[in-house]
């Protein structure tokens, strides 16, 4: 199994950034996708999960500013990330559950948000 995240960078306050995960080695359409994040010094937090059936839930401090979605035909998930703070830089990392103890998780990409 492989997730290979890309689309992070360094943006401005109030930018726009999207990530993309692509994933290999699942059954993609039956699969939920996560997104995490690990800010400098802070655990790794929970930011959007979509189902196999597309349904999505957000971390309370992105509601409104991300969105997680999903092209099944590419074995993608996506997370558009709009009006970005300085709070939001961190690593980000896909995620996928293995089972119920365990998941997949890809290297992760950076977003800096700084001006």
């Amino acid at each position: 199994v492989q997730l290979v995240e890309s689309g992070g960078g360094l943006v401005q306050p109030g930018g726009s950034l999207r990530l993309s995960c692509v994933a290999s080695g699942i059954t993609f359409s039956f699969s939920t996708m996560r997104w995490y994040r690990q800010g400098s010094g802070n655990q790794r937090e929970l930011v959007a999960t979509i189902t196999s059936g597309s349904s999505t839930n957000y971390a309370d401090s992105v509601k409104g500013r991300f969105t997680i979605s999903r092209d099944n035909a590419k074995n993608t998930v996506y997370l558009q990330m709009n009006n970005l703070k300085p709070e939001d830089t961190a690593v980000y990392y896909c995620n996928t559950p293995r089972d119920l103890w365990s998941a997949y998780w890809g290297q992760g990409t950076q977003v800096t948000v700084s001006s």
